[in-house]
């Protein structure tokens, strides 16, 4: 039986690094590669720690270096630059919350870099991401939760295409952490216990609004904060400040209050008193579904309206203009638009969308 070859995509953490551990115990051919991705000053701050930071590369080199497989740098900063970091402050700027691992996920790892290894004659790409693929009884592809709940990333997989799952794995999928870095330490791997990263990999110190003065050169204006029948309660510092669902940071009123809506267009920001910050209904646009095929009608699922969110009961109806709107018989706190909304069945990912 002729080997197969993977590319998997080696971020020089713990997970990549087992991934790629694994699936040479299974028999691939496995290839090690480090995407080269943007930064504003074009090298990351040598403090962070994130997955394009120049430490990366060299953990993920030596990680292949001990696993006795090839390794490659592969460079994807014009892409980064353009999919994920512009996006990310066009959001920002116009009002919304824009999630950028779910934006490199579908344009790079899994188009991209997919793209790049078919190219090279390389049979499937891998990640150290926690979900699963598998193939159904109808040979259609399905994604599926990790087995790890607390780990689980298929949040942000959503957008995967029956053709990219059928040259992908994913072999974390049945596996915790603790098992993940146990692994890594009996293979003596120097990565073992190195920290999860939890920041956006190209903004230092988590700091949204600095960045995006810093790299755009946008100014922030301040305006009018109002209350929920539009009355003038205060003035906010700009909108790149702010999110929906804050409660910190937004002034005191003698009451808590929270972001409700963000308005670019007139420069406002709503306020609403506890409980107004939930919401029985939403819109996605920019919808994906895995299998492929749009619903023809309404769905009972589950849905994650933030990626710590739990699933909650909803109504997926699906729209003439290819939007879907979710109903929700528990309200929601805090959806937010531009964040995803992912919908599920049971542990399936049926897909996903952004919220308008």
């Amino acid at each position: 039986m002729e080997q197969k070859s993977v590319l998997i995509g080696m971020s020089g953490g713990v997970d990549s690094s087992v991934a790629a551990a694994l699936l040479k115990e299974q028999g691939y051919h496995v290839i090690g590669a480090t995407m080269r991705l943007w930064t504003y000053s074009d090298s990351c701050n040598m403090k962070h720690e994130g997955c394009c930071a120049e430490s990366a590369v060299e953990d993920a080199r030596r990680v292949c270096d001990k696993l006795g497989i090839d390794f490659y740098v592969m460079n994807f900063k014009d892409m980064f630059k353009d999919k994920v970091v512009d996006y990310f402050v066009d959001e920002y700027i116009h009002g919304r919350t824009p999630n950028p691992c779910i934006a490199c996920n579908k344009y790079l790892k899994f188009d991209a870099l997919l793209k790049k290894a078919l190219a090279m004659g390389i049979d499937y790409v891998a990640t150290g991401h926690y979900a699963k693929i598998e193939k159904g009884e109808d040979g259609k592809y399905i994604l599926r939760a990790s087995e790890a709940v607390k780990k689980d990333q298929s949040y942000v997989l959503y957008n995967f295409t029956q053709e990219q799952l059928a040259h992908t794995l994913m072999p974390l999928g049945g596996y915790n952490k603790d098992w993940v870095r146990q692994k890594a330490e009996e293979l003596g791997l120097g990565v073992a216990h190195k920290p999860d990263s939890q920041e956006i990999c190209f903004v230092e110190d988590d700091d949204y609004a600095k960045f995006i003065t810093d790299y755009s050169g946008y100014k922030p204006k301040e305006g009018d904060i109002l209350d929920v029948n539009g009355n003038v309660i205060g003035k906010h510092r700009g909108l790149i400040y702010y999110t929906i669902g804050q409660r910190k940071g937004i002034g005191a009123y003698g009451r808590p209050m929270f972001v409700m809506k963000i308005d670019a267009e007139s420069n406002t920001i709503t306020l609403g008193e506890k409980g107004m910050e939930f919401s029985n209904e939403l819109t996605a646009y920019d919808v994906n579904f895995v299998s492929g095929e749009f619903p023809k009608e309404n769905m009972l699922i589950t849905a994650k309206v933030r990626y710590q969110a739990p699933p909650a009961a909803a109504m997926l109806c699906p729209q003439k203009d290819g939007t879907v709107k979710l109903m929700f018989p528990e309200p929601q706190r805090a959806v937010t638009p531009g964040q995803a909304v992912v919908f599920y069945d049971g542990d399936i990912v049926l897909g996903g969308g952004t919220v308008l």
